[in-house]
């Protein structure tokens, strides 16, 4: 089989995939006669030649895959003009702390934040494939340990966390992470403006720090009585859930 050949199959493999493909996966095309160093020079070929057009080959944390250019987005969406799925502050800075910090456990995202963070929030990101846990750390209770995906890394079209934005001395904001990680790739969540006309749910309760216990009066008689300790937030209860989550599609 000659170059061209090989291009032609391994183009054709690549435009009919439904998920992006990796090396080892690209070999089997060619039956393992062709080394890993000879399909990444012709998917380098294979790169140049849709320069300039609509669809580009991209390298992502999983493989390759075709995609449209950010400029034809713009297109794309008269055909599906679907908006993105939307989350809560609270959810979007969980990830950014994950995505920055990683591994950490739950309680280090609360110190961090301030607030507890509710299992519904860990739950989310999970099922969204974004974060996962990767081990226990070892301490009292073994917390595990949440890191993120590489779909995570395929939904922002990076290769490698090296690409994330830098933090330039400040974090950036929850959106931001999302957003700022490709300048030119169409959001992956709606914009943080977008959320502040969801309605509002009884249930719903906005973030309070943890109120220190007061000091009693100068002229309070000793007592035998232990002091009963202030009530600490449950970790269940998802109290630093603003606003509301709209499903997934």
């Amino acid at each position: 089989m000659n170059t061209q050949d090989a291009k032609r199959v391994l183009e054709t493999a690549l435009i009919c995939a439904q998920a992006p493909l990796s090396l080892r996966e690209m070999r089997v095309l060619f039956d393992d006669q062709v080394g890993p160093d000879t399909v990444r020079s012709l998917l380098d070929e294979l790169s140049r030649d849709w320069e300039g057009r609509g669809v580009e080959l991209v390298a992502l944390a999983t493989g390759w895959r075709f995609q449209s250019r950010p400029e034809m987005r713009e297109y794309l969406d008269r055909l599906n003009p679907e908006k993105p799925p939307r989350y809560s502050r609270a959810v979007m800075e969980t990830l950014a702390i994950v995505a920055y910090r990683q591994p950490v456990t739950r309680g280090d995202i609360e110190d961090i934040r301030g607030v507890t963070v509710s299992s519904q929030i860990i739950k989310q990101l999970e099922d969204r494939g974004w974060i996962e846990a990767i081990g226990y750390r070892e301490a009292p209770g073994r917390p595990a340990l949440y890191a993120t995906t590489r779909q995570f890394l395929d939904d922002l079209g990076l290769h490698s966390l090296d690409q994330l934005p830098p933090l330039d001395g400040a974090p950036p904001h929850a959106a931001d992470l999302l957003h700022g990680a490709q300048p030119d790739q169409p959001p992956l969540i709606a914009p943080e403006d977008d959320q502040g006309s969801l309605p509002l749910e009884a249930s719903d309760q906005p973030e309070q720090p943890a109120q220190p216990e007061p000091a009693p009066p100068p002229n309070a008689e000793p007592t035998d009585v232990a002091p009963v300790p202030a009530a600490e937030a449950s970790p269940d209860v998802p109290a630093d859930d603003a606003e509301p989550v709209e499903p997934q599609t």
